[in-house]
Order: C-alpha cells, then structure tokens, then sequence
C-alpha cells in the first residue's frame, strides 16, 4: 500500500497536522523526523533547506571581483544545501524518495516563500532528473484541528499553484542575479586603483540604505529659522488656564515649516503680547466626545518597532527573543509574520486564551482577562477576525500555555504581546475633547482639554485616571480646564513670547526605520506600483532585522544609542549609483515593479521568461555602466578640508576616490591679492583597503599626520585586520604618502634604540617574571626590548593590544597576567569565517604564548550522544576494513577483527612546536595553527602582506629571516615528523 508524504515549513506545523489527522486517519508513530502510519508520512523543513547557485561553468571562483567575468547570467541554476541545515534537508528527500511514497503535499506556509521552499527541496530530490512523484498543495490560513482537515478534503492541484510557483523562482533568481552583479561590479569599480574595497548592494539593502543617506543629507543641509509662539495665562472665576496664540486665517503654503502658531519675527511676537497683555478676552469653546481604539494586533515590524521605542530592543532582539518564546517556551505564535488579524474560526481560541491568562497567576496581567470575560469582551469583529487579512501567518498572539522560566527580556516582550492581545477586545477609550478660543481683538489664543471619561483598553497599560492623557503642556492640548461660565470676561494675566528655532528631522531610530521599509511603497506615485507593494514594502517582516543587521556589518551604518547614522561608505555609494546613473538600485520603486509584476506572473498574466529577460536586461546593462565609466571622478557633494596640505600648504578637497590638493586659492582682496598656485600632487586614497575615512577622520589624519588604529580594513584575500594609519614624507616622491602602520615594534627593537617604559606595570612576564608594560601596539616584557638596565633583550613575551579586531583593554591583559586568563571577550572576528566569535585571552605554558580559551558550550551533549559517537567512528573503521582490497582471506578475516589504527598526525619537530604546540597534527591543521601567531603577532609584512616577516620563534622554522605566504605548507612539511 502507498503513502503520502507531507511536506510541512516547520516542525510545529507538521505535529499541528498530524493531531488534526489522527481523528480520521489514525493514530501515528513518532519516529526521530518524522510521523507516519498507515496513509501518511508527515514530515518537515526548518525554512529554507535549500538555496540557489550559478552553476559552476558560469561562475567563477578565482578573479571574481573583477569586470573580466561579469555579468554573471547562468541559463540555469543549480541547488545547494544550506549547511546549518542538512541533516534536516537528508531526512525529508530520504522520505520523499522512499518507493512506498507515491504523492506529495506541499504543506509549507500559505504564501510565495512557502511554494519556494517545497519546489526547491523537491527539485533537489530528484537531482539530475525530477522526482516525478504528483503534487497537491494544502493551503492554510487557520491551524485549528478543523480548519486543516477541510484543508486536506480540499488540496489544490499542481497546475493551479504555478504561477506561484513561477513568481517564487522568479523573485529569487532575480535578487541572486541583482545582488551577486551589483556587488561584484561596485566592488570591482571601486577596487580599480588597488586593493579590496567589498561594495555589496541589493534590491532591498540599497533602497533601505537610501533612506537613511537621504534622511542625514536633508539633517546636513538644514538651516535652521528662529521662530515665536506667545503663549499666555488667563484668569477666570474658577482659575487659571494656559493658551497659545495663533491665527485662524493661516492656510498651508509651500513653507513647510509655517504653522498657525508660529510668528517669524520677535518684534512681531513683542507687538501681539504688548497688545493683548492686561486685557479683557471673550472666550468661545466647543466640547465633543471622542474614542480612541487600541492599536491593532502585532506583526513582526509592529513588534519590533514597539519594543525599540519602549525598551531599546533593536530589531534583531526582538525577533530572537520572539523566536524564543515561540520555539523554546511554546508561549507565542510564529513571529516571522506580516499580518495584524486572526482567521475568523479562531474566537473560540481566544476565548481559551483569555480563561489561561484569568487563570494563570500572572498578577499584573490575569485581572484584565477575567473582566473581559465576565464582561463578554471576546466577540467576532472583522477588526480582529478576517481571512482576508492572513497571509502565510496569522497575528502574534499568546497560545494556550502559561510561560515559567522567562528572561526578563523574554517577560517584557510577553507582557507587550499579551497586553495588545487583550486590549484589542476591549472597548476604546473615550474622552471629552474641548477646544476653548480666547479672544482679545485682533487675536486669538486657543485651549485643547482632553479628559479621559471611560478609560477602556487603556486601563490594561494602567492609564486610569485624566491625569494620564499625554501631551498636556504648552497650554494647547492634553490638560483639564478650568470651566468658564457663558458670557464670562477672562483677564488675561500673563503672555510670554517664546523664541524657539525650527529643528531638522530627526535621524531614523531602529523602530522608525523599520516604519519606512514598511511603507516605503507609500511614497511611490505610480497608482500601480504602490498598490503592488502596499502589502509588501521593502523587505518582508522576516527579512528586516537581518537587513539592518547586515547595513551594520558591512559599516554602511553605526547605531549610536537608538539612532542610525549612514557612514562615509554608505554616502560614497549613494554618490557611485546615481554618478552611474543606475538609482534604480537605490529606490524603493524597483521592488514595486517586481511586485507588480510577479504578481501578475501568479495571475497567469505575465511569463516567467519575459520577467527573467527583463532582469537579464537590467545586470547587463547596470555592469555596463560600471565598467564602461572612464571619467576621473564621478559628481557629487564632496568636502573641504580645513586642515592644509602638508606638502604645500594648499587646500585639500575631497572627490569619489581621494582626498587631493587641490592648490592655493587666488586672493582677490585689494591688499592681499595673489595668483592661486596650482596643486603639488598630494593626495591620498579615501577607501585604503576598503575601509573608508569619515570626513572627521580625514581631518585628524592630516592634521596629526596620524590616526589610530582603525578596524575595518580588508587585505587583498578579503581578510579583516586592524592598522594605524600615517602620513610620510617619501624622499623618493618628494612628496606625502600614506602608509600603513601595523606597531610592529621589531625595527625599533632591532636599531637597538633604547626604550624607557612611562606607564604602570600591567604584571608579572608569564616567561621570565619581570614586569609587562604598553610599547606601541603591544604589550611587552621589560625584557623584550632594549632598556638602560638591559640593553640585550632576553624575553620574548609580547601580545597585542588588538588580536583579530578585539581591542585588549590594560585591565584584560593585568588580569590575564595575575589570573592566567581574561574576561570572555566578544568581538574576536575570526579570519576563516569572518564571524564574531567569544572567548577569553589565556597563557598557554606548553606554547609558550597568549592563546584563546574557549567558554564550555551551553547545551551539553544528549545522553548517551558520546557512546554514539564512539560507537559510530567504529563502525566507520570497521567498514572501511571491510572495504580494503584483501589478497588472501586470512589477511581479510584479520582485517575485520582488528581494524586499523587510523593516523592521528605527525609530530612537529622541536622549532615548529614552539610555536603551535606538541601535539601530533597534520598539515593543514598546522598551517592553520602557523596563521594564528602571525596574526596573533602582527608578523605580516606591511608593505606586502603576502610576506612573514620572521620572530625568533619563526626564524627557526623558516631558516631565513621572512617566507612567502605560499611557501608556508612546503616548510612546514619539513617540520612535520613520523607519525604520532
């Protein structure tokens, strides 16, 4: 008998589906990754499994940042495992291949990246040739047990589900292709004069990145205005209130800083307080209610942006402490979701909800929920309930069980979702509104009161009282008034002109930004376009944390404090696109193209090849630009530099590439009038090694002729490291040139200079016991480096102040020295992967070296996980005897009961050793090892990086005083002895 295997996005679903189906089809086994009986095997993704790639004859490894090899437009494209996830990706295509599995279902999230998901775990199952097993989609939008079991009496065919599918395919091939040639192309403009200056773009960062630049340009380019409001205090019978003056003929203009209220000069405002003040007003005022709804139920950016404002949580935060309580304490639903309502069966789900929060002990939070229920609050309303509005997920709500064991980030962001949940089946808020109108001819002064009446859903957020309406300041909003009889004269008893000044915009925080990608397509002024994107903005509520997060990585953006500030990169890109003419990387109206366009692919409206060709147009020709631009500098708002050349004395302006002298301006005063001087031809790259200079830095550089160090630099292989920079007088150019200057102290050691310590010892050397102190970019023993009391260095201890990007603090390496090891640390960015990575700095004695020393993992292997692992390095061992050609079978049988011993590596000889240690190792570990102390001890050469410039350590291993960077496998296999 033949099954159907079930296709889920993630586990919780795929156990939602098996109890649903147990009713009526029987009751499943639980295997490790999977659920099976008699009909179905129901099985699931962890999200993607699966991602795209060029295949390899139209990609190319080597030479890939160059123009040589672009664009890269593959006719097709292969399938590769997401790493993370392959164990996973195994499990379900074994599944799907089993012969007794005759259909699939596509059980992933109702929505385009749930049909990418399937199609591609699908197509990588059938490798060279498809699968060829029939397909039907089960199409979700509510997961109660009901809800899915008329899901499966109603699967959609194949057929209906490829235009989807198309625009799925269609939307990822088209970023891979924008993403992978933009940023080859940039980076390969950018890196036309040397180095490795990485420039990534996409369809969604590049658009995202534009607003913030945008936002700053407006911030630079502000001039700002005084302006007066008079405000003013009359008396009535009953007391004082507060007012302020505007003029009820006042329209919006062009101006769009005018405001009724605002007067734009103080003799102006001087004039209407020295006629009014002292004198009688007649007093006009109109009241009428009003309510005020609580806010809709959370999406992901709704959260993300409430729990930036209230707590500070960047976007990334959030989402993993949602992720947390969704995985880890089942207490959330799926956070990743773009909707703000429930599927209209789900009342009786609420209803539960609100009995386990009345019933559940959390003080603070069960009271609400039991007045909603003995008030009858939980009701159908299209507000909260429509179909219509669930996409792939419905809102972020809290589920049926009470959490224990919270976080107090994890508590927060619970109570924010809770509280929301609740409130949105209160009642509104309801309020008295007054407007009051002073009048004391000509002019007129105005009043807001607002009174909280019934407070509603705001007393779940404890706003119980008038008291608690915000904004009631400045006499025009917010407070209680005063009553004032009909026909009442008021004195006015106080007026005051304020002088102010209008302020630029504010600089995006993480919650406002995250507002703008959400409503990016609102700005759009094609009617089509926006309706595309009005679901979708830029970036998908999934896809925005990361975006950011990625903005922060690649140094496009600094968070300081809540706000985001573009860098000199991220103006330096914005000023390459629109030189290039190709802004359609950098506004939103591309995503609203595709949108619209791939919607109309889902409709059958449009083909997948025409969308594609179009795309293909695009790279083609947003490459030709690139690599067709020959003017020298591309336009754009570039700086002056107060600070003079240093060759010269002449002015240095900024263009896209450098900073240059630009000569000594004419003077054209009557007493000092002088002819200009042309420029001396000093310059100096803004973007050496990819990092690139703020304009503030540019100046201190030039001013101290020094500057650092500074992280964010990228050698030529695209390795991070950390430099001061300098400017140098080159005798050979008789000119400034800057250099790179990695504190490799050894040329000061070699000179014999003396050097005199003027710091506080740090602690005792681990090697000799003398005290350790700061010299240049390292820490030093007393005895490492020529001294009056010890001219001849005999130590060799010294560490430095910056080991892969993290800087060592004097109190890390005292503690290092008293302790033997440092606090964990977490910014060490690690060479291979170029991830952050934590660990402490500690002495290793047998290495005879500062070494890192990792913290134990947090999750301890499962029971019994090491005997498995024992057991299964056995079986592998056994296998392979079994395997190995035997010529007699005496030799064969022997081979089967004692396998042989598998090589563990070679011992290093003793030079070799004194540098990565005894143990046995085999090449590749030891060259590894060998990369470590050269970075460890800034040993590359400055000048050439490809070149080791050796210590004592290195000098006897190498047998010379430097080695090429290739060389380094050949030597060390010298070193490496028999086998251990």
């Amino acid at each position: 008998m033949t099954k159907t295997l079930v296709i889920a996005e993630k586990p919780s679903v795929a156990q939602d589906i098996v109890r649903a189906l147990t009713p009526v089809a029987g009751k499943f086994d639980k295997h490790e990754d999977h659920f099976e009986n008699d009909r179905y095997v129901v099985t699931s993704a962890v999200g993607h499994l699966v991602e795209i790639q060029a295949p390899e004859q139209f990609d190319v490894k080597r030479g890939k940042w160059s123009f040589a090899h672009l664009p890269v437009i593959p006719p097709f494209f292969d399938l590769k495992p997401v790493d993370k996830t392959k164990s996973r990706l195994n499990a379900v295509v074994k599944q799907a291949k089993r012969k007794d599995v005759s259909e699939l279902i596509n059980a992933c999230d109702a929505g385009r990246e749930g049909e990418l998901i399937f199609r591609l775990i699908e197509q990588y199952a059938g490798g060279a040739k498809p699968l060829g097993k029939p397909v039907r989609r089960l199409w979700l939008q509510s997961m109660t047990p009901q809800a899915i079991r008329d899901g499966f009496n109603a699967l959609r065919s194949e057929q209906q589900m490829a235009g989807l599918a198309h625009a799925a395919r269609s939307r990822s091939e088209a970023d891979w292709l924008v993403g992978i040639n933009g940023t080859r192309a940039m980076t390969a403009f950018n890196s036309r004069d040397g180095g490795f200056f990485l420039t990534t773009v996409g369809r969604v960062q590049t658009p995202t990145l534009s607003l913030v630049v945008e936002r700053e340009e407006k911030i630079r380019k502000f001039i700002s205005r005084d302006y007066w409001e008079i405000h003013a205090t009359f008396g009535a019978q009953a007391g004082e209130y507060p007012a302020k003056w505007f003029d009820p003929k006042w329209k919006k203009g062009e101006d769009a800083e005018a405001k009724a209220d605002r007067v734009w000069s103080a003799a102006e405002a001087q004039s209407i307080a020295n006629a009014v003040r002292g004198k009688q007003a007649t007093v006009t005022e109109e009241s009428k209610p009003t309510t005020q709804a609580s806010p809709l139920l959370f999406d992901l950016t709704s959260l993300q942006r409430e729990a930036n404002g209230k707590f500070g949580f960047s976007a990334k935060t959030t989402l993993a402490l949602a992720q947390s309580l969704y995985e880890r304490h089942k207490a959330l639903t799926y956070p990743r979701t773009d909707s703000r309502a429930l599927p209209e069966d789900y009342l009786p789900v609420a209803k539960q909800t609100f009995e386990m929060l009345a019933d559940s002990g959390m003080r603070h939070l069960a009271p609400h929920a039991l007045t909603a229920l003995n008030n009858n609050y939980v009701r159908p309303s299209k507000r909260i309930f429509d179909n219509s509005k669930v996409s792939d997920h419905f809102a972020i709500i809290p589920t049926l069980q009470a959490p224990s064991g919270l976080s107090e980030a994890e508590q927060k962001l619970y109570d924010l979702v809770v509280r929301r949940f609740m409130a949105v089946f209160f009642p509104s808020a309801e309020y008295t509104v007054t407007t009051r109108i002073s009048t004391v001819a000509p002019h007129s002064f105005k009043t807001e009161g607002k009174v909280l009446v019934k407070p509603g859903w705001l007393a779940i957020y404890g706003k119980e009282a008038a008291e608690e309406v915000e904004g009631g300041k400045d006499g025009d909003k917010g407070q209680n008034l005063v009553p004032v009889k009909p026909g009442e004269s008021v004195n006015t008893l106080a007026v005051d002109p304020k002088g102010l000044k209008t302020k630029p915009p504010a600089r995006y925080s993480e919650a406002t930004l995250l507002g703008a990608m959400e409503s990016a397509g609102k700005q759009i002024d094609d009617e089509e376009l926006r309706s595309a994107m009005q679901e979708k903005g830029l970036g998908t509520p999934a896809t925005r944390a990361a975006i950011i997060e990625g903005l922060l990585t690649e140094k496009y953006m600094l968070r300081e404090g809540r706000e985001m500030i573009p860098t000199a990169k991220a103006f330096q890109l914005m000023t390459l696109l629109r030189g290039l003419e190709v802004e359609e990387l950098c506004r939103a109206e591309l995503t609203g193209e595709w949108e619209y366009k791939l919607s109309q692919m889902e409709k059958g409206q449009l083909s997948r090849e025409a969308f594609m060709a179009e795309i293909a147009a695009m790279t083609e020709r947003m490459v030709k630009k690139a690599k067709e631009y020959n003017r020298d500098t591309i336009p754009g708002d570039y700086a002056m530099l107060e600070s003079p050349c240093p060759n010269c004395g002449g002015t240095v302006m900024e263009n896209y590439r450098r900073y240059a002298c630009i000569g000594k301006p004419a003077n054209s005063s009557i007493q000092h009038r002088t002819e200009g001087t042309p420029p001396c031809g000093f310059s100096f790259g803004k973007s050496p090694a990819g990092r690139t200079f703020e304009t503030a830095e540019a100046e201190q550089l030039l001013r101290d002729k020094k500057i650092g160090p500074l992280e964010g630099f990228r050698s030529k292989a695209g390795w991070p490291f950390t430099s001061e920079i300098v400017i140098k007088y080159d005798d050979e150019a008789h000119n400034y040139k800057l250099e790179f200057d990695f504190g490799d102290d050894k040329k000061g050691e070699e000179s014999g200079e003396i050097v005199e310590f003027e710091d506080a010892a740090l602690g005792p050397c681990p090697i000799c016991g003398s005290e350790v102190h700061e010299h240049g970019s390292n820490y030093v023993c007393s005895k490492a480096v020529p001294t009056a009391a010890q001219p001849t260095p005999s130590c060799t201890f010294k560490s430095g102040k910056i080991i892969l990007q993290q800087p060592v603090e004097r109190e890390q390496m005292h503690k290092l020295l008293e302790t033997g090891k440092t606090d964990l640390l977490d910014k060490f960015v690690s060479m291979r992967t170029r991830r952050n990575f934590k660990a402490h700095l500690a002495w290793d004695k047998e290495a005879g070296k500062v070494n890192f020393e990792f913290a134990p993992s947090k999750f301890p292997p499962r029971p019994g996980a090491a005997a498995k692992t024992a057991a299964a390095k056995a079986g592998k061992t056994t296998a392979a005897a079994k395997k190995a050609p035997a010529k007699k079978a005496a030799a064969k049988s022997t081979a089967a009961k004692a396998p042989r011993k598998a090589a563990a590596g070679k011992a290093p000889s003793a030079a070799l050793a004194a540098v990565i240690g005894n143990e046995p190792v085999a090449r590749p570990e030891a060259v590894k090892k060998m990369w470590e102390y050269i970075k460890t001890h800034n040993l590359q050469d400055p000048k050439d990086k490809r070149t080791i410039v050796a210590d004592d350590k290195l000098r006897a291993v190498f047998g010379k005083d430097s080695a090429g960077m290739f060389e380094l496998a050949g030597i060390l296999g010298n070193h490496l002895g028999g086998d251990a």
